[in-house]
């Protein structure tokens, strides 16, 4: 097409929208085309006197085919270059430039042709060519007619539009009063909710306080009962061992039998008492270990002397292993054979035939010093509840005790830096281990 006059603008305005449309391109962007087009063709009419327009369409093996439109200016553009007065124009369309070709300054747009568009064979080409070569342009109020009614139907959609805006304004706006209540009143339950929390984090600082005082008051009133029970009872076992002495005045079987009962109550009571101050010592955590290196041979070979002797139960065997080299270990040789002795005297307390066994073992840098029975074994809701202060299994308190042994020696066991644990099974026996640092702790 020639562009030379005014009215060829309105020509090539109409030719763009009609190419656009036989190609496929949708109605709004057949109109932002043809408005693109018609804004060129003005400025190059007014800036170099006209230019030829050429209508392509690029056909391309990858990627959207594009309805490409060329303006080669009639004579040099100024200053070789192109640029529109308006910055719309370039976003009417998908490219708008100046390049050059063979020496001359033709400007360029395209727009893309949307994928659902019939095929652009070349045969339908030669068909799209020949329809418009049939096609009349044509007046200009024809063209300002079509544009007016372009206008008014882009009033009514952006109408609509600004209808459609206000409503989903109104919407959002109820939205966000119905957010704004619901953080409001989430805001209040979090509130109320934080209050309770320092309520209750400072009724448990209460208690946690009460507590702490209880025990330590607990631990002062078992150390001193037990201190002012030491001397009384000591002297009653004295007094007693000297009544039943072969150079005091001779008793009557009656009166050796009885003050036999007063001594082994005493010693019973005696011992109570220092397991009473042991367990007071230990709460306190007055009780600070002496690190050394301790041979565990002398401790099992010591144990073994002073148990065997006690070992009163004709079926029941007691043996103690010899531990492996190397049998030593950083620890607190009394508190250590203390806790040994307490296991061991439970296991020979608990178990009727059979045998109680000691043995060490070194596994990944640990002792592991275990003492097993074959006794009556513990149930497993139980297993725990043993290692509290002054609890005994249903049905032992006929072989005597406090409960006060094993809670003492699972905190001495944690003060030396290690582990006390029970393995049971009702009937079969218990095994318990104790698992300490070879290193100390």
């Amino acid at each position: 097409m020639r562009l030379r006059v005014e009215h060829d603008i309105f020509v090539v305005r109409q030719r763009g929208r009609e190419v656009a449309a036989a190609i496929g391109l949708e109605h709004q962007d057949q109109v932002r085309l043809a408005t693109a087009l018609s804004e060129v063709a003005r400025e190059l009419l007014r800036l170099c006197g006209g230019a030829d327009v050429t209508f392509t369409a690029a056909l391309q093996t990858q990627g959207p085919v594009s309805l490409r439109v060329d303006l080669a200016p009639v004579r040099p553009l100024p200053d070789g270059r192109y640029e529109p007065q308006s910055g719309a124009v370039a976003r009417l369309v998908d490219m708008l430039s100046a390049v050059d070709r063979d020496g001359d300054t033709v400007v360029t747009m395209s727009r893309r042709v949307p994928a659902n568009a019939q095929a652009l064979t070349p045969e339908r080409l030669a068909e799209l060519r020949a329809e418009l070569g049939r096609t009349a342009p044509g007046s200009a109020l024809d063209e300002l007619a079509l544009q007016n009614q372009q206008l008014i139907a882009a009033l009514d959609e952006v109408r609509e539009q600004r209808d459609e805006l206000a409503v989903l304004n109104e919407e959002l706006q109820e939205t966000n009063r119905g957010v704004m209540a619901l953080y409001n009143q989430l805001s209040e339950e979090l509130e109320e909710t934080n209050r309770g929390v320092v309520a209750l984090y400072a009724e448990l600082d209460e208690k946690s306080a009460q507590l702490r005082t209880a025990s330590e008051s607990k631990s002062r009133f078992l150390a001193n009962v037990s201190h002012e029970l030491r001397a009384p009872v000591t002297a009653i076992i004295g007094l007693s061992r000297l009544l039943a002495d072969s150079a005091s005045d001779p008793l009557t079987a009656e009166q050796a039998r009885q003050v036999g009962l007063i001594r082994d109550s005493a010693t019973d009571l005696l011992a109570l008492v220092n397991e009473l101050l042991d367990l007071a010592k230990a709460e306190s955590g007055r009780l600070e270990p002496n690190w050394v290196e301790v041979d565990l041979r002398a401790v099992f070979g010591q144990l073994r002397g002073t148990l065997r002797a006690l070992t009163t139960k004709p079926g029941v065997e007691l043996v103690v292993e010899e531990p492996p080299p190397p049998a030593t270990v950083r620890s607190d040789e009394v508190l250590l054979a203390q806790v040994l002795r307490n296991l061991l005297h439970n296991g020979l307390k608990f178990t009727e035939r059979g045998e109680v066994r000691m043995r060490a073992e070194l596994r990944d840098g640990r002792w592991w010093l275990s003492v097993s029975d074959t006794g009556v074994g513990v149930p497993p809701e139980l297993r725990e509840r043993i290692f509290e202060e002054f609890y005994q299994v249903p049905g032992s308190t006929r072989v005597g005790g406090t409960g006060l042994g094993l809670p003492y020696a699972r905190r001495v066991v944690h003060l030396l830096g290690g582990t006390l644990e029970l393995a049971s099974e009702p009937g079969r026996g218990s095994t318990f281990t104790v698992t300490l640092p070879a290193g100390g702790a």
